[in-house]
């Protein structure tokens, strides 16, 4: 069991994240590649990706166990501001910080970074290697995430973002509907907010006391069943939880052919939509139940639910439960759309 303590503090500094995290994802992916299950979601893409994979992931494995603890500094606090800027931070770690946190490997059990530990554990030869001169193998680290963060999520990468922003409306709306209480306990049911205790069902026990410092919930498509926290109890705590999701495939030609497609979509849905279609689309705004959906479209609750449909299908909007409504979102397809003024009047 994971338990995080609030304070007053810590309620009025909890923030949802402003987008996915290029390194939690990717970090979070490679587990799910090598997982059987959730054939449903990921059977697809880990086809696709171990077609498109075909670099040398032999570090990235002796650093990212099938399951217990990995390093924090895989995950650096900058990869919320993207790839680039997160693999800058991750080139920069200091020396020492990799060294301790690479002994934590050669042990114990738990999900994620913040679970296990290994101190004391003889190291596998491989791992001492890399510890004992981390500036000759940390070239070859982020060689080999570069590669698989091309071949295993970047193609993915805008379907991501639309349920990360699905999930972002869900939870925003009950922040707004109810504070921050109401937001803690909107999250998934894996988390269970018995205040002024966050509790999560977690593979170790665990106490986390955030001491004034806030919360940063981390939204993810690739976590899942458990959330996961940083081991460090020094780093700025984030709580990287499952996002409801569900995949796309990819383009044929991956993510180079993608803005044609994408491009050719927008110009083919432009005609297709039409102009009662085109009212509900932009009627969902930031985010609509099907009833706001309905009244804000001028259109009987049926039809809204109609239409809202369709456009889910059509990958122009996302759809989540909330409480007792679902929720609307558009997808980057839909903005897209929006944006060039290629729907038909």
């Amino acid at each position: 069991m994971l338990r995080i303590h609030f304070t007053g503090v810590d309620l009025a500094r909890v923030r949802m994240a402003g987008r996915p995290d290029a390194l939690w994802e990717t970090i979070l992916s490679f587990h799910r590649l090598r997982d059987r299950r959730d054939v449903r979601l990921f059977g697809e893409w880990r086809t696709e990706s171990r077609i498109r994979l075909n670099s040398e992931t032999r570090t990235l494995g002796m650093l990212i166990p099938s399951r217990g603890y990995f390093p924090d500094f895989l995950t650096p606090v900058e990869g919320r501001y993207g790839w680039d800027v997160g693999l800058d931070a991750l080139r920069g770690i200091r020396p020492e910080r990799m060294r301790r946190e690479l002994e934590l490997l050669g042990g114990g059990s738990g999900a994620g970074s913040g679970a296990g530990s290994g101190a004391g554990v003889a190291l596998p030869p491989r791992l001492r290697e890399f510890m004992d001169d981390s500036a000759k193998h940390l070239p070859r680290l982020l060689g080999e995430l570069r590669a698989y963060h091309r071949a295993a999520v970047e193609p993915y990468w805008t379907h991501i973002q639309a349920q990360i922003e699905a999930e972002r409306a869900a939870r925003g709306r009950a922040l707004l509907d109810g504070g921050a209480d109401e937001l803690l306990a909107s999250l998934p049911p894996m988390l269970r907010w018995r205040a002024p205790v966050l509790e999560c069902d977690y593979p170790v026990d665990r106490d986390v006391r955030l001491r004034g410092r806030g919360l940063l919930l981390q939204p993810s498509f690739f976590c899942r069943r458990t959330a996961v926290t940083l081991h460090d109890p020094q780093l700025p705590p984030v709580l990287v939880y499952p996002a409801a999701a569900q995949l796309a495939s990819a383009p044929a030609g991956g993510e180079a052919a993608r803005p044609a497609v994408e491009e050719q979509r927008v110009r083919t849905l432009g005609k297709l939509v039409g102009h009662t279609r085109s009212v509900v689309l932009r009627a969902i705004g930031d985010g609509a139940t099907t009833s706001e959906l309905a009244r804000r479209a001028g259109v009987s609750l049926a039809s809204a639910s109609q239409h809202a449909c369709v456009m889910r299908e059509a990958g122009l909007v996302t759809t989540l439960r909330h409480g007792n409504a679902v929720l609307h979102t558009v997808t980057p397809l839909g903005a897209a759309l929006l944006k060039g003024g290629a729907v038909a009047s």
